[in-house]
């Protein structure tokens, strides 16, 4: 009789939040759910509608009946902002999770990310020591902002990202990026230590992970961001509350 080596799975808990994003969920969630994984890792997308408007609401609801087995539908009654919404999606990723190897990776609902960057950050994550989290980098020598938007954009987030360094001892690049990969047990030591309701969560996870004494490495990642006209959400109150947040961290 043969014996075959059984694999043990690991989860990739991708988390989304959504809010009126009607234009680009149904494409966004196409795309995570297009990637191949490397083995032993398989998806979950828990989707998070954050008091989004009907068309949204519609097009979630969709796609969690269409996608049964593989996306989590959970709901806000109200708006309460993206740091609320990951907050949730992570609680709920925890409660799912069968084991310590399982990962999250946050996921923004509009078409900046491509979802393919997933296999060269989990292939950091599996490649590093315990106690590890992978960030995005939008900023690498391949990627150079073409629009003034773009150009004001990252010489903001590099001075965030400046600010959160000399405060919590990372030596990372793009702090804001949305893709950030922690494994559960990593996840499961911070989450208490996260609060904040809106966009000062990116700031507040980055600190949380540097007060655990869990290290930061980075992977370079694809970037087409949008602009206001094209539904991007965060503005300038965002940027001071971020600065602040990083402040209040280490004070």
């Amino acid at each position: 009789m043969r014996y075959t080596a059984r694999v043990s799975v690991s989860t990739l808990f991708v988390i989304m939040p959504v809010f009126n994003e009607a234009a680009t969920l149904a494409a966004c969630v196409q795309r995570v759910l297009a990637v191949r994984l490397p083995q032993p890792w398989v998806m979950r997308v828990v989707l998070i509608d954050d008091g989004s408007d009907a068309h949204t609401q519609a097009a979630s609801q969709s796609i969690a009946s269409a996608q049964d087995a593989h996306v989590h539908l959970l709901r806000h009654p109200h708006n309460q902002g993206k740091g609320a919404a990951l907050q949730t999606g992570m609680h709920e990723a925890l409660r799912q999770s069968s084991g310590d190897r399982d990962a999250v990776i946050i996921q923004d609902a509009d078409l900046e990310y491509d979802p393919q960057d997933y296999i060269a950050l989990l292939g950091a994550l599996d490649a590093a020591p315990p106690r590890t989290a992978v960030f995005g980098n939008r900023w690498h020598a391949n990627h150079a902002p073409a629009s003034h938007y773009a150009r004001l954009h990252r010489r903001a987030n590099r001075m965030l990202t400046r600010a959160s360094n000399a405060l919590t001892g990372l030596r990372i690049s793009d702090m804001e990026c949305c893709y950030k990969l922690m494994r559960c047990c990593d996840l499961r030591s911070i989450l208490p230590r996260l609060t904040e309701q809106r966009f000062g969560i990116e700031p507040q996870i980055a600190a949380a992970l540097a007060a655990a004494r869990v290290s930061v490495i980075e992977v370079p990642v694809s970037y087409s961001p949008r602009g206001k006209s094209a539904g991007k959400k965060i503005g300038p109150r965002d940027a001071i509350r971020a600065l602040f947040v990083i402040l209040r961290s280490r004070f």
